[in-house]
């Protein structure tokens, strides 16, 4: 009789499949807003911390600089972003999004962001709690993994 698999196991296994799953809507919804995997992301990060430096952005989105610059150059022309200089040092650049544009990309996830509530309306608050921390956790052990890689 074959040993079943162990529950860390079959956890690695869901949260592979939860990856492909979001990378695939993610696609689809770039698909449909005209908008790169990588253009996409960077609409996130700027969405999620506010307004950043080229340079920062680069970071945390894993691109190269030079490409950086294309990235942003196709943003800023299709109007998601803007580049604002700062008045005492003008080489300095922040990039933030523009809200307006904002709407249609919320409106592409309305239907996985109903699932979500919809599955979380089954835990009560101390699973949620739990689940949390445990995703929490696994995406900061995913950035200490993507920062040895990259620093290799």
């Amino acid at each position: 009789m074959p040993k079943a698999p162990s529950r860390s196991a079959v956890i690695r296994t869901a949260l592979r499949e939860l990856r492909v799953q979001l990378a695939l809507l993610n696609h689809h919804v770039g698909y449909q807003l005209s908008l790169k995997d990588a253009e996409l992301d960077c609409l996130d990060v700027l969405a999620r911390d506010g307004a950043l430096t080229p340079s920062v952005l680069a970071r945390r989105t894993g691109i190269h600089p030079a490409t950086m610059t294309g990235i942003l150059d196709r943003l800023e022309r299709g109007g998601w972003i803007v580049r604002d200089r700062d008045q005492v040092d003008r080489r300095r650049v922040t990039v933030s999004v523009v809200k307006e544009r904002s709407a249609e990309v919320y409106q592409l996830y309305r239907g996985m962001n109903g699932a979500v509530d919809r599955i979380c309306a089954d835990y009560s608050p101390a699973e949620l709690d739990l689940i949390a921390g445990f995703l929490q956790r696994c995406a900061e052990a995913g950035q200490a993994s993507t920062d040895k890689l990259a620093a290799s």
